[in-house]
């Protein structure tokens, strides 16, 4: 800098001291600088609002601009010279409990038993059927597998062995079914349905070896008839490998509320995972009451395969770039594309901004499940300014606490799906795997509020929010997400899984007569769910990308190989 400004009293006056040329030269320069950095601070962010960050090993890679300026600790204020002030209040709506909890949830329960006309296993089960699943992916991909691999054995009328686990991809999780999940309540529950065993009978001696076989996703019945019942019929042990989202969405309504049974009932954490899960809910509770839970995906591979752009300048675009590049089948990305329909997960600066704007305050509670996040504490920083009340499984239990949970991925995940399916609130950046389960399952417990972004609506509000006011911003969000936000009576727009969606399993009470209920939508209303959930549409949610082994014969090579582990390592 230059000269340092000195003050010498003469004649009455302040002046300042002479400066050589050269020494003024510098000081202007400085000046200029001062007021270029000063104008850079102060200006909007990218387009794509938000995200930013650093490749794995929560390296930060600095974003291009800071996403607020903290000018007191009441309030976050976007000062953006030539455009309205975008102030974030720190305080949330009086909506009150309309807020936490939906009005008309006492008005649905849910109703998965099956009919009179849903014949009992005993009766049903062919001798010398048996049916072996391999899961694929995280933990709730691989819980759509095992929910899956019931109904069809009961298409199949076969014995199911106890599904088989992954654990050859990405994840490198150790752990049996029996290290997750209550064997016992998952064979005694569903006696009636599906007859189950821990092991295929050995014959002679030894253990029958399976005849080994992949089929279509979303298989309809007609589907396992064809393809898998003349194998079973010859081989009478079948393992149908890659078990994920392998049945339609289309089944009659007894098979979908054999389903729910499965999913809400028979499948249960072990003790362990169940009293640590219950320990974490225990303390959120203490300290707040009532809580949000939000499961938050922004892992560097997830965000690759997205081909998605959250703002981190040509830094992220390499270094995303060169993650994607080895998916050999993706097309070209197209983020501009993407993100106009909604195929983008929000970044955490934009998940607390429009919970601010739908009336959560800053002294709101949340618990936060998420793995790696790309840009680590720079990325996070926005959403912990607007709730700095965050907590995780880390913050809540120590290391010793967690440590029979720590070498196992899906073990971690269960803490994480308790506490979130336990919370007053649930909200998502994304649509994946875990996030379908829950908002299903909460669904069918009473509609608990279950909030999911609208993105496609949301996309243009963030790109443009610098250039509206406060009020004006809240009041779209709140507008935009109307039928987002886990109501009885929602339609998901455009394509719908059961998972999400068991319309099947949930009935309205009647009027003055709660012993007696009716179906809650009509069979048009799935109908035109069906409609847009064709069998062959899937983005990366959907989490089994680029899949090319052939149908049929199981087979695969190398280069299959690296690709389902890159699958599975963006599932959830």
């Amino acid at each position: 800098m230059g000269t340092r400004r000195r003050r010498h009293q003469h004649h009455g006056r302040w002046v300042v001291p002479a400066v050589a040329p050269a020494a003024a030269a510098f000081a202007a320069a400085g000046l200029l600088l001062v007021v270029v950095a000063f104008h850079c601070f102060l200006s909007p962010p990218l387009g794509d609002g938000g995200g930013g960050g650093g490749g794995g090993g929560h390296r930060v890679v600095r974003r291009p601009n800071p996403p607020f300026l903290l000018n007191k600790p009441s309030e976050l204020r976007r000062n953006v010279v030539g455009t309205i002030d975008f102030a974030v209040p720190s305080g949330g709506s009086k909506l009150g409990e309309e807020l936490w909890a939906s009005k008309l949830a006492s008005n649905f329960f849910g109703c998965s038993n099956a009919t009179k006309a849903f014949a009992d296993a005993k009766a049903v089960t062919e001798p010398n059927r048996y049916l072996m699943i391999a899961t694929s992916g995280g933990l709730n991909q691989q819980r759509t597998g095992i929910i899956d691999a019931v109904v069809a054995a009961r298409i199949l009328n076969a014995t199911l062995v106890i599904p088989k686990l992954d654990q050859k991809s990405f994840w490198k999780d150790a752990s049996d079914f029996a290290d997750i999940f209550d064997v016992e309540s998952f064979i005694s529950s569903l006696s009636n349905d599906v007859k189950i065993i821990r092991q295929v009978p050995d014959r002679n001696g030894k253990t029958p070896y399976p005849y080994k076989m992949r089929i279509p996703r979303k298989c309809t019945a007609k589907c396992y008839e064809n393809r898998v019942l003349p194998a079973l019929l010859k081989k009478h042990v079948v393992q149908l490998t890659k078990f994920d989202y392998r049945v339609s969405n289309r089944l009659e309504t007894n098979l979908q509320k054999l389903r729910c049974r499965v999913n809400y009932h028979a499948l249960q954490f072990t003790d362990p995972i169940l009293k640590m899960g219950e320990m974490l809910v225990q303390r959120m509770r203490a300290k707040s009451g009532r809580f949000i839970a939000l499961h938050l995906r922004f892992e560097p591979d997830m965000l690759a395969f997205s081909g998605c752009y959250f703002g981190g300048g040509e830094i992220e675009r390499r270094e995303l770039g060169a993650i994607r590049k080895r998916w050999k089948t993706l097309h070209a990305s197209n983020p501009d594309r993407e993100r106009r329909h909604g195929k983008c997960p929000l970044t955490p600066e934009e998940v607390g901004l429009m919970l601010r704007a739908l009336g959560f305050g800053k002294d709101v509670h949340i618990y936060v499940a998420s793995g790696e996040v790309y840009g680590g504490e720079e990325t996070l920083a926005p959403l912990k300014a607007l709730f700095p009340n965050f907590h995780s499984k880390e913050t809540l239990a120590s290391k010793e606490e967690l440590a029979p949970f720590l070498s196992f991925s899906s073990r971690m995940a269960a803490l994480d799906y308790i506490v979130c399916d336990k919370s007053d609130v649930f909200v998502t950046n994304n649509n994946g795997n875990m996030a379908r389960m829950l908002a299903g399952r909460r669904r069918y417990f009473g509609h608990k509020r279950t909030i999911r972004p609208n993105a496609k609506k949301l996309y243009s509000l963030f790109l443009n929010r610098t250039s509206m006011s406060w009020e004006t911003f809240s009041s779209k969000v709140q507008t935009f997400q109307k039928g987002f936000m886990g109501e009885p009576n929602e339609i998901k727009p455009g394509r719908g899984e059961f998972h999400e969606h068991p319309m099947d399993c949930i009935c309205a009470k009647t009027k003055g007569r709660s012993g007696h209920s009716k179906p809650h939508l009509s069979n048009r209303i799935g109908e035109a769910m069906e409609k847009h959930a064709s069998d062959g549409e899937f983005d990366w949610r959907d989490l089994d990308y680029g899949e090319n082994t052939p149908l049929g014969r199981d087979s695969s090579n190398e280069t299959d190989s690296d690709m389902h582990e890159l699958e599975d390592m963006v599932s959830d």
